[in-house]
């Protein structure tokens, strides 16, 4: 396929950035979204020119370092796939594909496609863990859980923090994120120490960072690689009600 791609090309976090054009010739069908970007980056190089920098790890799904925003579609065209996953055999020769990075405000461009995600990282640091006593490692069966909540703490579990529901949210909005973080402990006996105190200094977290707040419009699930569901935010808001109605942080 020949194919052209409007990247978005931004020196530093303080430079201005604009959209560049760039053509791509015979590239299968069979290669994944960021091997067509490597094959780019590599007639950039041989010609002179600076690569474009985006962000990538395991390129299997798993480690949501492939934030890119594809033809106005966090990951691109296919529900319920990364970039890294994303094959291009979901275009058509001749098409015109435009790629930009995650807006949002919390999230600073550090260079063309490659933004700063750490904010997702600082909400994690804020509530996201449990105590528990040094020793031995207990036994997996030693706290019996029932199936169904245990399928739905794992549900909660599988998110990514990629970020994608930030930058499908048109309030940028980190909820989904946060909500899958706080659901997954809320509902395990291993995570009622902190429970209280967690959905409150997560939340906190969340609003210092600069994202915004959610207004239930659904998009983040729509777009979510990994189909975190839009329950674990209401189940977040029952977990913020219940900490504040008993909290002794007034």
């Amino acid at each position: 396929m020949n194919l052209t791609l409007k990247v978005w090309r931004q020196k530093n976090t303080n430079a201005s950035g604009q959209l560049v054009t760039y053509n791509v010739k015979d590239i299968s069908p069979e290669m994944s979204f960021l091997e067509m970007m490597d094959v780019l980056n590599e007639d950039l190089l041989r010609q002179g020119q600076d690569p474009i920098a985006f962000d990538h790890d395991c390129r299997e799904g798993i480690c949501g370092m492939c934030s890119l925003y594809i033809n106005g579609r966090a990951h691109g065209p296919e529900s319920g796939t990364t970039t890294c996953q994303l094959h291009m055999r979901k275009f058509s020769d001749g098409d015109t594909i435009v790629i930009e990075p995650w807006r949002a405000n919390a999230f600073p461009i550090h260079k063309d496609l490659s933004v700063d995600r750490s904010a997702l990282d600082r909400i994690q640091q804020a509530g996201g863990y449990v105590s528990v006593n040094t020793g031995g490692v207990p036994d997996a069966n030693e706290i019996p859980i029932p199936k169904s909540i245990a399928d739905k703490a794992f549900d909660a579990a599988t998110c990514i923090q990629c970020g994608a529901c930030v930058a499908a949210c048109k309030n940028a909005s980190a909820m989904l994120f946060l909500s899958a973080k706080v659901s997954q402990l809320a509902l395990l006996p291993q995570g009622q120490v902190e429970r209280k105190t967690r959905v409150e200094n997560m939340l906190a977290q969340h609003d210092e960072e600069g994202f915004g707040s959610c207004t239930n419009i659904g998009s983040c699930a729509a777009e979510c690689p990994v189909g975190i569901s839009l329950e674990n935010i209401a189940i977040l808001n029952r977990e913020y009600i219940v900490a504040k109605a008993t909290s002794e942080n007034v």
